[in-house]
């Protein structure tokens, strides 16, 4: 095994769902980044106080992220439909498809 082999990220060999806290922790981050944009729209609302209708669109832009930022934190993504994998075998034939009756 070479010194690469060793640190190198493993594989993902399963076709499963991330994990719940990976999950939590990617709506957090989407979380803090969609209120993180609210706080320079207000910033270059002030900065753009001059000229009304930038201002205006500015603050109009920051009115809808936290409920944007919240719909999206609570939001998990949609369980995907599964395929059940079942073994279904080919029926065997013991005898021939001619049966003889037999009265009595």
């Amino acid at each position: 095994m070479t010194e690469h082999d060793r640190h190198a990220d493993p594989v993902l060999i399963t076709a499963a769902a991330p994990s719940y806290d990976d999950e939590l922790a990617a709506r957090k981050r989407h979380y803090i980044l969609t209120m993180g944009m609210r706080i320079p729209c207000l910033v270059l609302a002030g900065v753009f106080y001059h000229t009304w209708w930038l201002a205006l669109a500015f603050i109009v832009l920051s009115v809808p992220l936290p409920w944007i930022a919240v719909l999206r934190a609570n939001d998990r993504p949609p369980r995907k439909a599964e395929q059940v994998n079942r073994y279904q075998r080919e029926p065997t034939a013991i005898e021939g498809t001619t049966h003889r009756v037999i009265d009595g």
